[in-house]
């Protein structure tokens, strides 16, 4: 069966997930937060299990313009609900509206809900209301500038969680976060890789996978797992794939230090969990301590923004040291995300690069700073 599907992601990282999607061989169309390909059942496992950046990965039911509610639920009626929903399917409707003349998000939900009901009742031959003890198919109508959109989710738990973090510090990064950050870098896996922020250690243990090339959604599972048209062998045969591809026998150079000896600790049992504890060393350790003779190498750091410890004297004196400390390494590239958009005042240079990304609802820069020798 084929499918028209949809990634999702945080605004700012589409061009990374369209050159994920893109190396796995599909071709792409790509908005504002979302990249459209096509593919079938294979598909949506290996998009789910291999995307690092995404946020979830949908089926496009159809989409067509809705001007009035009768619109809506006559859209909604013809499309081919049975070919994805069998009879006694459980689904929830989600909705959502945006710059439309239906902007009434509950009744857009009711009517599409009305609309699935009233097709499959048609379809199975049943009076009255459908059983919904069946599996999840959660589904969602999104209309956006006067155009419906239905989709059905089958990622289920967003894909930043991945699974291996089981212990948290303040403020943690979301996973296909702090992936997207180590990817928007010039690292290779044969560099030296340092966070000195590590915190829960999310920006080394995601360098990690990266650098032992392993798909990220290997330890989890999946709503469309249980979707009656996906055949148990398909997620295996998806993860099998995977894992041939991974090379877990590369030796990588990765630091990831902290102040706090708890957050270091803390780092070590999310490393451990996701079976890369020998691949990644955790140090405690002060940002204005760090030496290396190493000639070049990465540096990413999500240090604290003041605005989210309250304190941006503070964060501000600890930029200053990263400058005092970063700027005579000049073969090595440093990467550093802040809220606080006078950070290179404090550093004492001017970025080479500034990226603007949304750490979930704030407003970040990512501040790049590229070798000058190599």
């Amino acid at each position: 069966m084929q499918f028209h599907l949809l990634a999702t992601m945080a605004a700012g990282l589409e061009s990374l997930t369209t050159k994920e999607l893109q190396d796995l061989g599909y071709k792409t169309r790509t908005e504002n937060g979302k990249v459209y390909f096509d593919g079938d059942e294979s598909a949506i496992a290996t998009a789910n299990i291999w995307l690092r950046t995404a946020d979830r990965i949908k089926i496009v039911v159809g989409q067509f313009q809705a001007l009035s509610f009768d619109d809506l639920f006559e859209g909604v009626k013809a499309l081919p609900w049975d070919q994805y929903l069998p009879m006694d399917a459980a689904f929830p409707v989600a909705g959502r509206a945006v710059r439309s003349k239906l902007h009434s998000e509950p009744d857009a939900q009711a009517i599409t809900k009305k609309a699935i009901v009233e097709k499959l009742a048609g379809v199975y031959h049943r009076r009255g209301r459908l059983p919904e003890t069946g599996d999840l198919y959660p589904l969602e109508v999104s209309i956006l500038n006067d155009v419906a959109t239905l989709t059905i989710d089958t990622t289920g738990d967003s894909l930043f969680k991945r699974g291996y973090r089981i212990a948290k510090g303040d403020a943690p990064l979301k996973e296909n976060f702090a992936a997207a950050l180590v990817m928007l870098t010039n690292w290779h896996p044969d560099m030296p890789f340092y966070d000195p922020t590590t915190g829960s250690g999310t920006i080394p243990i995601e360098a990690a996978l990266i650098g032992h090339n392993i798909a990220p959604g290997l330890q989890r599972h999946f709503t469309f797992e249980h979707f009656f048209f996906m055949q148990p062998q398909i997620l295996a045969d998806a993860k099998d794939a995977a894992m041939d591809q991974a090379d877990f026998d590369r030796e990588l150079d990765i630091l990831g230090a902290d102040l706090d000896q708890n957050m270091i600790e803390t780092a070590r049992v999310n490393a451990k969990q996701a079976g890369l504890l020998h691949s990644i060393q955790f140090k405690q350790l002060a940002v204005k301590d760090f030496r290396t003779d190493k000639p070049r190498g990465v540096i990413v750091s999500n240090p604290p923004y003041g605005k989210r410890l309250n304190d941006l004297a503070a964060a501000r004196r600890l930029y200053k040291e990263m400058g005092d400390v970063y700027r005579p390494l000049t073969g090595w590239s440093k990467y550093i995300l802040t809220a606080d958009l006078e950070f290179e005042k404090s550093f004492g240079q001017r970025a080479t690069k500034r990226r603007k990304l949304y750490n979930g609802a704030m407003r970040t820069d990512y501040f790049q700073y590229w070798a000058t020798t190599r």
